[in-house]
């Protein structure tokens, strides 16, 4: 979207400093870090817990920023405001009234937001002109930065929400309204610092709190197989449409199949039914792809056409269920942007299904924010490990959760368990270990470090 810098400093409130002409355009996508500016972008000056954004003006003006909106002069043209963070979603409001026409469709979710972000945006870009949050953008910096990608053509605004306290989902509807909110699931994302699976229902209910009526085109898509998602519906006064695999559910799947990893069905909505069988990797797929069904039926897509998008969609944010193949014939499956209990049980049986029958190697860091059940979820990950038939271990860390992990799949049985202290003693195990018919699934929360591991992993042969 073109914003002359005087219209961002009456959206924002700011003062303009070092500006040679006011009429000066931003024609270029936003950014809150400096190596991610464009030539003619807005330089957002965030200032953290780590670092202050306003060091970076000068790289950011390097790259070719045209504006900085900062918390005081920087010697560059600025929009200076009282605070940054408050700012940008003031200037995101002023977007939307330039993109009146565009439908905002939100989700949340303690997993699977991204990756059914990015199947939503896919399938209704055959529908309509589509923006959707880069990554997993979901904050409440990375939230406005989405909005203004966004232009007059654009007609589905598909916004990903994340939470790590209470109130966060309520404070990013008030700066992009949904007209359509879709609830994944409620697992154990961030248990430790929300304390049980109710108070995290809480927070994620928040979004269909925020839809407009029925009687105004609200619409709460939910999943009617987490029983804690699907008694958001009194909590709303939008129309509800569900989502599963049984009869009752609006939207469902029947016939569901798995082969070589993929998972395949038969979709049924009120208006038909269509064949679809996904591209991505895990079976746990198949609720994120009916939460994108329901939300296209409601938008008017036929069933037919739903099923032929879902069907052509493919993998876009790397580090989730990614499957990179080595020269040397080792496939590597690359799910270390994150890590929950659900999400690494996931990633187990998308291994196992993956490898049909070929030998398996899981390299597994530390699952985090879990809290009081930090223990338990790891000994539980470290039974499925050895229950599914996983050759091969590979812990990464030192804490006694991964200590209590390689434990469990030692008591299961599971053949082969190597421990490594940290990321870089990894590679070097590996490099000792591995046959060309492997399959080696990596995960770990992001905080571990692994998410560039898998990379390097293939790269090496």
């Amino acid at each position: 979207m073109s914003l002359t810098l005087a219209e961002i400093a009456a959206a924002t409130g700011g003062v303009l400093h070092d500006v040679g002409d006011p009429e000066a355009i931003v024609n270029a996508p936003g950014a809150s870090d400096s190596r991610a500016v464009r030539d003619g972008g807005l330089f957002v000056a965030v200032s953290g817990a780590r670092v202050d954004g306003h060091d970076f003006v000068p790289e950011a003006v390097r790259r070719g920023a045209a504006c900085v909106l900062a918390e005081r002069p920087v010697g560059a043209p600025a929009v200076v405001v009282d605070d940054v963070q408050a700012a940008l979603g003031r200037l995101a409001q002023y977007a939307l009234t330039r993109t009146a026409d565009a439908q905002i469709v939100a989700l949340t979710g303690s997993a699977g937001k991204t990756t059914t972000k990015d199947l939503l945006a896919q399938v209704l870009g055959r529908h309509g002109e589509t923006v959707a949050t880069p990554g997993s953008f979901n904050t409440e910096i990375g939230l406005p930065l989405t909005v203004l990608l966004a232009d007059e053509s654009t007609r589905y605004l598909v916004l990903e929400m994340g939470a790590r306290h209470k109130g966060d989902i309520a404070y990013l509807t008030t700066l992009t309204p949904p007209r359509i909110g879709i609830v994944l699931n409620v697992g154990s994302a961030h248990v430790g610092e929300f304390g049980g699976r109710q108070a995290i229902a809480e927070a994620k209910g928040e979004l269909v709190e925020s839809l407009p009526p029925a009687a105004d085109g609200g619409v709460a898509v939910l999943n009617a197989d987490d029983d804690l998602v699907a008694a958001m519906a009194t909590r709303t006064a939008a129309a509800v449409v569900t989502y599963g695999t049984g009869q009752d559910a609006t939207v469902r799947a029947t016939d569901v199949r798995t082969d070589a990893g993929r998972a395949a069905f038969t979709l049924h909505t009120p208006d038909g039914s269509a064949p679809v069988r996904l591209r991505l990797l895990g079976a746990h797929q198949v609720h994120n792809a009916l939460a994108v069904a329901a939300a296209a039926h409601v938008l008017g897509m036929d069933t037919a056409a739903i099923g032929e998008a879902l069907s052509a969609a493919e993998p876009v944010s790397a580090g989730r269920l990614e499957v990179l193949e080595r020269a040397d014939g080792v496939t590597i499956v690359n799910d270390a942007f994150n890590a929950n209990t659900e999400s690494t049980r996931a990633g187990l049986h998308a291994l196992v299904s993956l490898a049909a029958g070929r030998p398996m190697v899981a390299v597994l860091g530390e699952m985090r924010e879990l809290g009081d059940t930090a223990r338990a979820a790891h000994e539980e990950i470290g039974g499925l490990v050895a229950e599914l038939g996983v050759g091969t271990l590979v812990t990464v860390g030192t804490s006694d959760e991964i200590t209590a992990l390689a434990g469990a799949a030692r008591r299961g049985g599971c053949p082969r368990i190597e421990s490594v202290p940290d990321p870089d003693a990894l590679l070097p195990v590996l490099n000792g270990l591995l046959d060309p018919a492997d399959v080696v699934l990596v995960k770990a929360s992001r905080s571990v470090g692994l998410e560039k591991f898998a990379d390097i992993l293939q790269a090496e042969c």
